[in-house]
């Protein structure tokens, strides 16, 4: 640590203990202000409170206050708890980057207090300024990623809710597809399709194609990567829906299906499978009883 640098840790440390509860209340003071956070003035206090000592914390520590928050894995938790709280209560991540932001004023407001020189004013001026618009990019950042990780769970519930694993006959499924099939979407399928054969303990499993509006190279690597995943648990496997566009697009392709069962329709594959499962079962292949 430079002689720079513990000299603005120095007045940040006294700042914050001789003036911590003007700071706590100027800064509840100003985010009722300027941002739009839904939070009552007692609950911003004492989450004031809580970060002020967080801060306080790590300055005491040997950290440098410019990569403060890289190194106190403290602090960056309660940045990062403080943005998904006021998610819960409806600000937007602009209006609870803005409420770290108004600290700035809180802070220098206190320093300016017992310091009126400008040549000593400045290099804690920029330490806050840098420290505090990296907190305000992380409350952000945890706003993004709440947001991308709730998006990709709905994406995921939706896709499920999208592929229905329907158990039509007695060791038999189906599952309809409708709309595009990709990779993400194949590989909830396989699943799905998995564990109801397990579950079931089907014999075969029909995968009816007859929404899907297009058949390409890759949707057929799809369908064979789903259909072998079906044998590898024992059971046998039907692609039904097979229209006559979709056939000559296969045949153009050169992709070739002629290992996997095909119907032109959900009925042919299910009269289908059922024959396959009562020529399979104990009861149709036992001699006839006099």
């Amino acid at each position: 640590m430079n002689a720079s640098d513990a000299a603005v840790r120095d007045r940040l440390t006294t700042a914050l203990r001789e003036r911590g509860d003007e700071i706590a209340d100027r800064w509840v003071q100003l985010q009722q202000q300027r941002a739009a956070i839904g939070i009552g003035e007692s609950e911003l206090r004492e989450e004031a409170d809580a970060l002020l000592i967080l801060l306080g914390g790590a300055l005491n520590s040997d950290r440098a206050v410019d990569n403060m928050l890289d190194s106190h894995g403290e602090l960056r938790d309660a940045l990062a708890e403080l943005s998904l709280r006021r998610e819960r209560a409806g600000a937007d991540p602009t209006a609870t980057s803005l409420a770290i932001l108004a600290l700035k004023d809180a802070l220098l407001e206190a320093v300016e207090r017992d310091n009126q020189d400008p040549r000593e004013l400045f290099p804690v001026a920029l330490s806050i300024n840098r420290l505090l618009d990296e907190a305000a990019a992380l409350s952000f950042n945890a706003y993004v990623e709440r947001r991308e990780e709730i998006i990709q769970r709905q994406s995921r519930q939706l896709l499920e809710m999208s592929t229905p694993v329907v158990h039509l006959w007695r060791q038999i499924l189906a599952v309809p597809l409708i709309g595009t099939l990709d990779t993400a979407r194949t590989q909830v399928v396989m699943e799905n399709l998995l564990q109801a054969i397990q579950s079931h303990e089907a014999r075969v499993a029909i995968i009816d194609i007859t929404g899907v509006p297009t058949v390409d190279t890759a949707v057929a690597q799809h369908l064979m990567q789903t259909v072998n995943a079906v044998r590898l648990m024992g059971a046998d496997c039907f692609i039904s829906g097979v229209r006559p566009s979709i056939a000559q697009t296969i045949a153009q392709l050169g992709i070739d299906l002629s290992t996997i069962l095909t119907r032109a329709t959900l009925a042919d594959a299910l009269a289908a499978a059922v024959e396959m499962t009562d020529q399979d079962s104990p009861s149709a292949k036992a001699p006839a009883g006099r």
